[in-house]
C-alpha cells in the first residue's frame, strides 16, 4: 500500500487530474485579490476543500515572488490522514496545517483575510451514526469560526451550504432557486443535517446584522469525483466504487430520484469565483446544469463504464436513517452563471474521469484518497 506522498503525488501528477487543476487555476477571475492574503480552510481534507487547496497551491507555484502567494492554513481533526493527503505541501512555506476540534473555539493564530467553512459530515452513514457531532459542527464549528472572525478583520466568510436545506419538493417548482424553502420533518435523526445548515446560515445572517461579518453561502448540489473519501456512503460515491472494483452496481431503490450534481473540481472552482465575485450576504447555489440526472441512469453510466450490471438491493436500517427523502432536488444555476462561472465537466465525462483515476490509483494498491 502506498503512502504519505507517494498517494498525493500519484494523484497530483495523474494526467487527468493534474489537467482539470490546470484549467481550474487559469479561470479568468480576479486572483489578485487572494495576493498575499491568508485563507483558512477547515474540513480541509474534504472532497471539495481538498480539491480547492489543490487549485490555490497549483496557482502558488507558478507565482515567483512569495509576496503574491496565498498562504494556506488548513484544519481538520485528523492530522495522519492531512499528512497522507496534503503530503506535496506539507513542508511549504505557504501551508501550515492545524489538528482542531472546530466545535471549540479557535486557538489565536492572528488575522485571517479568508475563512471558508467545510468542515461537516456529508454522507448517510455519517449522520445516522454522528447525528451530534453533524449538529454540532454546523452550528457551533460555525459559530466559533464566526466569532473569530468578526474579532479578527475577517475580510470574507465563506459558508459550505448544502441543497438539503431547501428540503423535500412540494411540486410547485421545477427547479430550486435561491428564496425557495420546501418541507423537512425535523423529528429525524437525518433532519440534523439539514435543519443545522439552516442554522448556519441563520448565523452568517445574525454575525452580519450585529457585527459586521461579510460573508457568503454557496449551496452545494450533489458532488462527486476523485477526492471522494472511502467511507463516503452517498449513492453516488457508492456506484463509482463499484465501478471502479468492476462489481455490479446496487441500487438500493427505484432510482426514480432526480438530482443535480458537479464534478469535484468544478465546485471546487465555483467556490473560489463565489469567494471573490459573490455578492456579500448572498446565497448562491452551486451546481451543473448539465448534469441533472435520474438516479437509476446514473447507475446505467457507471455500469456500462464499468462493464457491468444494475442489481436492486434493499437498504440496511442504518443506511436508510440517512437517506434523503426527497425525490427531486435540481438546483437553478442562474444566479452563479451570472458571476461569469460556468461547469466544465458534465456528468457522463465527469463519471468516466472519476472511474479511470481512482483505477490507476487502485492499481498501483492505492487508498482512495
Amino acid at each position: 500500500m502506498l503512502k504519505g506522498a507517494e498517494v498525493v503525488d500519484k494523484l497530483m501528477n495523474q494526467p487527468i487530474y493534474q489537467s482539470d487543476i490546470a484549467q481550474a487555476a487559469s479561470v479568468e477571475l480576479p486572483w489578485e485579490r487572494l495576493e498575499g492574503r491568508t485563507l483558512l480552510i477547515t474540513g480541509a481534507t474534504g472532497m471539495i476543500a481538498s480539491a480547492m487547496i489543490d487549485i490555490l497551491m497549483y496557482r502558488n507555484r507558478a507565482v515567483a515572488q512569495d509576496a503574491l502567494k496565498v498562504h494556506i492554513i488548513a484544519i481538520s481533526r485528523n492530522e495522519e490522514k492531512a499528512k497522507r493527503r496534503f503530503a506535496a505541501y506539507w513542508d511549504d512555506a505557504c501551508f501550515t496545517y492545524i489538528s482542531h476540534d472546530i466545535t471549540t473555539p479557535l486557538p489565536e493564530i492572528g488575522d485571517i483575510d479568508y475563512i471558508l467553512h467545510a468542515a461537516s459530515n456529508t454522507h448517510p452513514r455519517a449522520y445516522a451514526a454522528d447525528p451530534i457531532g453533524t449538529i454540532t459542527a454546523n452550528v457551533q464549528g460555525t459559530y466559533h469560526l464566526l466569532e473569530y472572525a468578526a474579532s479578527h478583520h475577517c475580510q470574507r466568510f465563506f459558508f459550505f451550504s448544502s441543497v438539503e436545506i431547501y428540503g423535500e419538493n412540494r411540486k410547485d417548482v421545477d427547479k430550486f432557486d435561491e428564496e425557495y424553502m420546501g418541507y423537512i420533518n425535523c423529528n429525524t435523526t437525518r433532519a440534523g443535517y439539514c435543519e443545522s445548515k439552516r442554522l448556519g446560515e441563520s448565523l452568517c445572517n445574525a454575525f452580519a446584522a450585529q457585527k459586521g461579518q461579510d460573508f457568503i453561502i454557496g449551496r452545494f448540489s450533489r458532488v462527486y469525483g476523485p477526492t471522494m473519501s472511502a467511507e463516503d456512503s452517498k449513492a453516488i460515491a457508492q456506484f463509482i466504487k463499484k465501478a471502479v472494483a468492476g462489481e455490479n452496481i446496487v441500487l438500493k431503490s427505484e432510482g426514480n430520484q432526480l438530482y443535480s450534481y458537479i464534478y469535484v473540481v468544478d465546485a471546487a472552482a465555483a467556490a473560489i469565483c463565489l469567494l471573490l465575485q459573490g455578492e456579500s450576504g448572498s446565497a448562491v447555489n452551486i451546481a451543473d446544469s448539465a448534469s441533472d440526472i435520474c438516479l437509476k441512469d446514473l447507475a446505467a453510466l457507471l455500469a456500462k463504464e464499468a462493464g457491468t450490471n444494475v442489481v436492486f438491493e434493499l437498504p440496511d436500517a442504518a443506511e436508510q436513517a440517512g437517506y434523503s427523502a426527497a425525490t427531486k432536488a435540481v438546483l437553478d444555476t442562474r444566479k452563479i452563471e451570472r458571476l461569469g462561472w460556468k461547469a466544465s465537466t458534465p456528468i457522463g465525462q465527469g463519471l468516466c474521469k472519476t472511474v479511470q483515476i481512482l483505477r490507476e490509483l487502485s492499481a498501483n494498491n492505492s487508498e482512495l484518497l
